[in-house]
């Protein structure tokens, strides 16, 4: 019997969803095919995508070497668990560890970045359990995901509401302020967790003078450096992972997202002298590091280094970036354009999702954030050509916001 109606109209899908999924996104469009940087909507429309699936599809939508090594593996081995050895696994954990520069670092592989962060959370917290150790301080304004744990770190309190009591042993700093991290360091203190840019904050970088500033106060108070890369690792501003610009090492990093492109896997690295903190008995997954992600996510490194899509990444993103700013500041509600590599935001003064839905009708996809920031996350083989193109749809709707503006005044 064949469960999946492969006509199934537009219609159909919103009064099914309506009906039997649990309503935690605002949905829009429905897409059934994606070659490269497009997806195809269900009315045969072509969208340019600068949302990547949220910086996962770093490799742009069926990405032919990518559905190769999924049939091949599917053919052979989908799913042991973790009680046997995968040939993949740890010949991943090598090619990542080489990624982090971390010298004879070890993985923990998971299925998302929240359980990653969720694990880096623990890591740090056995750790430091001999020492009474537990407290950890991240940033206000940071996202590090959905779990409980991963919610209460988030320097937001938005996404907090409703789901109290929450755990103890966070704290918020000021982003980009050392004074206020060294003010909230206590005999409690653990660790500092950190996003290298902060993604659903509003794509801020952190300052490289912060970050380095950072690594040595936490070796001074002996306390451990948490690098969030969920969303800027894998090579989307243009080094693996978004704290390499400002040439220092983490005690431990979570990935995700771009990791796996689209096939959901997650993994933590942690420096030498963690590396064997975690033993049989601390943390597990059944599924993670399996060998069907562990081969698709050992295909996207050797794409990106084969591809030489790190230098792509930073060139296309610079060109990106200085095409946008100089282009959009005849515009009045447009402040500024920042970020690194193809992880940019459009800082506006009004509320970005009018610029999102704009660009939607015009065949662009964008994601708004933070209120008013509108989050630009192209694929990692995105074409000069492509970047021009997204540059010319965002100066027509924002043309078409003027002139809807204008209308609005008389």
């Amino acid at each position: 019997m064949d469960f999946m109606d492969k006509s199934i109209s537009f219609e159909k899908i919103k009064l099914l969803s309506e009906k039997y999924v649990m309503s935690t996104y605002r949905q829009s469009l429905c897409f059934e095919k994606g070659m490269g940087a497009y997806l195809y909507g269900s009315n045969g429309k072509a969208f340019l995508d600068f949302t990547s699936g949220i910086a996962v599809t770093n490799l742009g939508h069926c990405h032919p070497e990518i559905i190769e090594v999924i049939k091949y593996q599917s053919d052979n081995l989908i799913h042991v668990s973790n009680l046997f050895f995968n040939k993949i696994q740890p010949q991943l954990a090598e090619q990542l560890v080489a990624c982090s520069e971390l010298p004879n670092a070890k993985c923990f592989f998971c299925n998302s970045g929240a359980e990653a962060n969720e694990g880096m959370i623990k890591l740090a917290r056995l750790w430091g359990s001999s020492d009474d150790k537990y407290e950890i301080i991240t940033m206000k304004q940071s996202f590090h995901g959905r779990t409980l744990a991963t919610l209460t770190a988030t320097g937001q309190e938005k996404v907090k509401k409703g789901f109290g009591p929450l755990p103890e042993g966070f704290v918020y700093a000021d982003y980009n302020d050392l004074n206020s991290v060294k003010s909230l360091i206590n005999s409690k203190t653990v660790a500092v967790m950190v996003e290298s840019i902060q993604g659903e904050g509003g794509v801020i970088p952190a300052d490289k003078t912060f970050l380095r500033e950072l690594r040595k106060l936490c070796s001074e108070h002996n306390i451990l450096l948490l690098c969030d890369e969920v969303q800027a690792g894998m090579g989307r501003t243009g080094k693996w992972f978004g704290f390499q610009h400002a040439d220092i090492k983490p005690d431990v990093i979570s990935s995700a997202k771009g990791l796996g492109n689209g096939f959901p896997i997650g993994a933590l690295i942690a420096k030498d002298e963690l590396s064997n903190v975690f033993q049989p008995g601390h943390h597990a997954t059944t599924f993670g590091g399996n060998p069907l992600s562990s081969a698709v996510s050992l295909k996207v490194i050797e794409i990106i280094k084969k591809n030489n899509l790190l230098r792509n990444a930073e060139i296309v993103g610079n060109h990106l970036k200085t095409k946008l700013k100089e282009s959009l500041k005849v515009f009045d509600w447009v402040e500024d354009v920042r970020g690194l590599g193809l992880m940019l935001g459009i800082v506006l003064n009004i509320e970005a999702i009018h610029l999102q839905k704009k660009l939607e009708e015009n065949e662009l996809l964008a994601i708004a954030t933070a209120g008013n920031i509108l989050r630009l996350l192209p694929p990692m083989i995105i074409t000069i050509d492509e970047a021009n193109k997204a540059v010319d749809i965002i100066i027509k709707s924002c043309e078409q916001i003027n002139s809807e503006m204008m209308k609005l005044k008389n």
